[in-house]
Order: C-alpha cells, then sequence, then structure tokens
C-alpha cells in the first residue's frame, strides 16, 4: 500500500512568499514551505496495482493554458481551527482537471472520499488552539492581505506521503506534463 496524493507543484517564488506569510501568521504549527503544493486528488492508501493505473489515467489529463492566482487566507476547523491555508482564485480550467483527474483515480479503483473540491496551499495543521490564541489567528487570517502573481501550471506531480512521528515525507512518484494544444487520449480534452 502506497499513501499518495495527485498535486499542483508551486514555483519557488509562490512557495517563497507563502513562507514570509507563513511566518508573520500567529500559526500554532506550521507546514515545511518545501512540501507547499495544491493537492487535486487525494487518494489515500492505495495497493500498488491500483496506483499503477492511477498514474496510467492521470499520464492522459491534458490542459492548455492553466494559470493560477493565490489569493487570501482561511482556516478549516470552524470554532476549533485546525487548519491554516492560501486560498485560490475561482478557476474553470482548474475545476475541470480536478473533475477530470478525480474521476481517472475512481476508474483505477481508488477509494476517494466524498467531499468538496476546495482549492488550497495547506500552511499549518496544529490541534485547535485555545479560544484567545484561536481568536488572534482568525484576525490575522482575516486582516491579511495576500495575492500570488498568476503563474501556469505545467504539469502535475503524483506524491508518496510516508507519515511518521516527525510529520509527513512527501517523495515524488511521477510527473505529468500538461502539454498544450495536444489532446492525444484525452477525448475530454
Amino acid at each position: 500500500m502506497i499513501r499518495a496524493f495527485l498535486a499542483v507543484p508551486l514555483p519557488d517564488d509562490i512557495r517563497s512568499a507563502l513562507s514570509v506569510q507563513q511566518f508573520l501568521l500567529p500559526l500554532p504549527d506550521s507546514t515545511d514551505p518545501e512540501q507547499f503544493h495544491l493537492t487535486l486528488v487525494f487518494l489515500g492508501d492505495c495497493p500498488d496495482d491500483v496506483l499503477e493505473a492511477a498514474h496510467d489515467g492521470f499520464a492522459t489529463l491534458r490542459s492548455p493554458g492553466l494559470t493560477l492566482t493565490l489569493q487570501g487566507f482561511g482556516l478549516f476547523g470552524g470554532m476549533r481551527p485546525h487548519t491554516a491555508w492560501a486560498g485560490v482564485q475561482p478557476s474553470p480550467a482548474l475545476t475541470h482537471l480536478q473533475a477530470r483527474a478525480h474521476r481517472r483515480a475512481i476508474e483505477a479503483g481508488c477509494a476517494l472520499p466524498r467531499r468538496r473540491f476546495v482549492p488550497h496551499v495547506t500552511l499549518g495543521r496544529f490541534a485547535p488552539p485555545p479560544a484567545p490564541e484561536a481568536q488572534r489567528l482568525e484576525r490575522a487570517i482575516a486582516l491579511t492581505p495576500f495575492s500570488s502573481r498568476p503563474f501556469a501550471v505545467t504539469d502535475l506531480h503524483l506524491i508518496e506521503s510516508t507519515l511518521s512521528p516527525k510529520g509527513a515525507r512527501y517523495d515524488l512518484l511521477a510527473r505529468y506534463p500538461l502539454a498544450t494544444g495536444s489532446f492525444a487520449g484525452d477525448p475530454e480534452g
């Protein structure tokens, strides 16, 4: 079994800008900036044959001219926040690509949870802080403006996530170029 996910990698300058903002926010715990990414599909624990079938499906994905901009910050967890993130400006092209990648994973046999796609880059995961700290974090998140430069998405990464007491370690398993203008093998274009 391999724990894996399909992600959009971020350019170095975008990761650096997020790292600065991450430092300025009162986060109880932060994600390593080297691990910043935008998850398209979290596959979970997959048997080797299912992961290989998903790999074959992901290799057929294409998306011409996909450009993204990160914008704003948010928290998951409601009254008990546990995850801080940077958002993504709405992108129909990204939503369409994610739906196609999700379908490829289902067709490969991945048992995916049913949840709405909320594109984001995780800045930190933590135990819900005490109320005063949570309020301070919520204020900082709400009052800190952020917008990255637009960046082209040229490829997707299949990443293995190995959990340990020190946190997750990510290893690149495969890279899928999103060649523009060529839709061979992808009838959905």
